[in-house]
C-alpha cells in the first residue's frame, strides 16, 4: 500500500528563491520517491481568511500553480489540484464541525494570537475575529482527512493543526462506530533549507529582501548586487560562514562549483566578481524554469484545464464515494428506506462485494474490490499473468488482518477496517 503525503499550498503571489530552495524543491522531490502517492493543492479558500480582494487571490492561485508546474512538478505523476475544485471538502468541513469541540478551536494558535492581542489593545475578546478564522482547523482537517493522507508535512508551528485533524476524525470514527478515517501524521524536517535575503536577514517578503523567482537575467544582475558584503577588498580572505552571498550560491551550485568558490573566498575574490559568478549559477539553473514559468502564464487556459480535469478525477475516485458513505453514517439517506420490508432488506443484503479481473491495453491484468454498491474498495497493480492476479485475490479473500493488505501491488481506496469487513461478508456468503 502506497503512503499518501498531501501537501497544501496558500496562493501567496510568485514565490521567491526561499521558497523555492526550502519547500518547493524538496516537495517536488520527495513526490518522486517510491511508495508515495502524492496530493498537492492550491489552499484558495484558506486564503480567503486572509485576504478578500478577489482579483488578487485569482491572480495569485494562477501564478502558484504556473510557478510549481515550471519547477518541474508532473501534474501526471501526482494529483494537483485546487481546493475550491473538490466542494465535498467542505460538506465534509461540517460533518466534522458537528464532533468537533469548541474548547479544542479555543486553544489553536492563531486564534488565541488574536485574542491576545485584542486584551492587550483593551479591545473586546474576538473584535476582528472572523468564523473562517476561527474554523481554519476544521477545514484543514477535511482536507486531510478526505483523502485519507497518511502523512502532511508541516512547519512546527502547523503540527497544532494536525493533531486537531487526528482528534476530529477519531470523534467521527467513535461516534459513528467505523475506522472512516486514516488518522494523519505530521512530519516535521527539522533541517529546511533557509536562504538569507539581500540584507542578510532570512528572506522573507515580510522584511522586503527578497529575489523573486522568475526574475528576468537583467533584474536578477540587479538584485544580486544589492546584497550587503563587508568591506574587505579584493586581494583580501573572505569568510563563507555567515556570508549570504555565499549561501545562495552554495544552494544552486554543484557540490565540485561550490568547493571552488570557497576556495575563491580563501583566496580573496572580490566581491564584484563573486556576485558575477553567483548571477550565473542561479541564472544557470532558473532560466528553463523561467520560460517554463512565462509560457505557462501565458496560457492560463490550459492550467484551469489541468487544475479542473485532476480536481473531477479526484472527486471520482475518493471524495464523491467517500462523501456517500459519511452521508449514510449520519443518517443523511434516502427517506424511502425507512421501514423496508425483512424481503427488501434481504435482497439489499444479498448483493456482496466482489472482485473483478481484467486486463489493460498494457497487456497486464488487474482486479479491483468492490462493495455491494459498486464502490471502489480496493485496486491492484498490474500482474504479468492472469494465474498471478488470481493468486493474490485468493489470498485476499483470507485476510483477516490489516497487514494482510500490505504490499506496493496493492492501492486502498478506503480504511483497511472496510476492506476487511468486506472480505469477511464474501466468506460468511461461501
Amino acid at each position: 500500500m502506497s503512503t499518501r503525503v498531501l501537501t497544501g499550498i496558500t496562493p501567496s503571489g510568485t514565490p521567491h528563491l526561499g521558497n523555492y530552495v526550502g519547500a518547493i524543491r524538496p516537495a517536488i522531490a520527495a513526490s518522486q520517491a517510491e511508495g508515495i502517492e502524492s496530493f498537492f493543492f492550491l489552499a484558495d479558500l484558506h486564503s480567503l481568511i486572509k485576504d478578500q480582494q478577489p482579483d488578487r487571490t485569482q491572480r495569485s492561485t494562477l501564478e502558484i500553480a504556473a510557478s510549481w508546474l515550471a519547477c518541474g512538478l508532473d501534474p501526471e505523476q501526482v494529483w494537483f489540484y485546487r481546493q475550491s475544485d473538490i466542494p465535498e471538502t467542505t460538506e465534509l468541513m461540517w460533518l466534522l464541525t458537528c464532533v468537533a469541540g469548541k474548547g479544542i478551536l479555543n486553544r489553536a494558535h492563531a486564534y488565541k494570537a488574536a485574542v491576545d492581542k485584542n486584551r492587550a489593545e483593551q479591545l473586546d475578546d474576538d473584535a476582528g475575529v472572523t468564523a473562517g478564522l476561527f474554523m481554519y482547523p476544521v477545514l484543514m482537517a477535511a482536507d486531510i482527512l478526505i483523502f485519507n493522507a497518511h502523512k502532511v508535512p508541516v512547519g512546527r508551528d502547523q503540527v497544532q493543526h494536525i493533531e486537531m485533524a487526528r482528534d476530529f476524525g477519531q470523534r467521527f470514527n467513535h461516534v459513528y462506530g467505523q475506522e472512516f478515517f486514516t488518522l494523519p501524521e505530521a512530519v516535521v524536517d527539522e533541517n529546511v533549507a533557509t536562504l538569507a535575503g539581500l540584507d542578510g536577514r532570512k528572506m522573507s517578503k515580510s522584511y522586503h529582501n527578497t529575489i523573486p523567482l522568475f526574475s528576468s537575467r537583467d533584474e536578477l544582475k540587479k538584485l544580486i548586487a544589492q546584497i550587503v558584503t563587508d568591506s574587505r577588498a579584493p586581494g583580501e580572505p573572505k569568510d563563507t560562514e555567515g556570508s549570504a552571498l555565499f549561501q545562495l550560491y552554495q544552494a544552486f551550485a554543484t557540490p565540485a562549483q561550490t568547493a571552488a568558490f570557497a576556495q575563491a573566498f580563501a583566496d580573496g575574490i572580490g566581491w564584484g566578481e563573486a556576485k558575477a559568478q553567483l548571477l550565473e549559477v542561479v541564472d544557470g539553473h532558473l532560466a528553463p524554469m523561467r520560460e517554463r514559468y512565462n509560457a505557462l502564464m501565458a496560457e492560463p487556459e490550459k492550467i484551469e484545464a489541468l487544475l479542473r480535469r485532476r480536481g473531477a478525477q479526484l472527486r471520482e475516485r475518493f471524495a464523491i464515494p467517500l462523501l456517500r458513505q459519511l452521508r449514510d453514517a449520519v443518517g443523511l439517506r434516502d427517506l424511502s428506506s425507512v421501514g423496508d420490508k425483512p424481503q427488501q432488506k434481504a435482497a439489499s443484503k444479498a448483493v456482496l462485494p466482489s472482485f473483478k479481473q481484467y486486463r489493460e491495453a498494457d497487456g497486464q491484468f488487474y482486479f479491483k474490490l468492490l462493495d455491494g454498491q459498486g464502490d471502489l474498495l480496493l485496486q491492484s497493480s498490474g500482474y504479468p499473468a492472469p494465474r498471478d492476479a488470481g493468486q493474490r485475490i485468493a489470498g485476499l479473500k483470507q485476510a483477516a488482518e490489516a497487514s494482510a493488505l500490505d504490499g506496493a501491488d496493492l492501492q486502498l481506496q478506503v480504511p483497511a477496517a472496510q476492506v476487511l469487513e468486506a472480505l469477511a461478508l464474501m466468506r460468511e456468503a461461501d
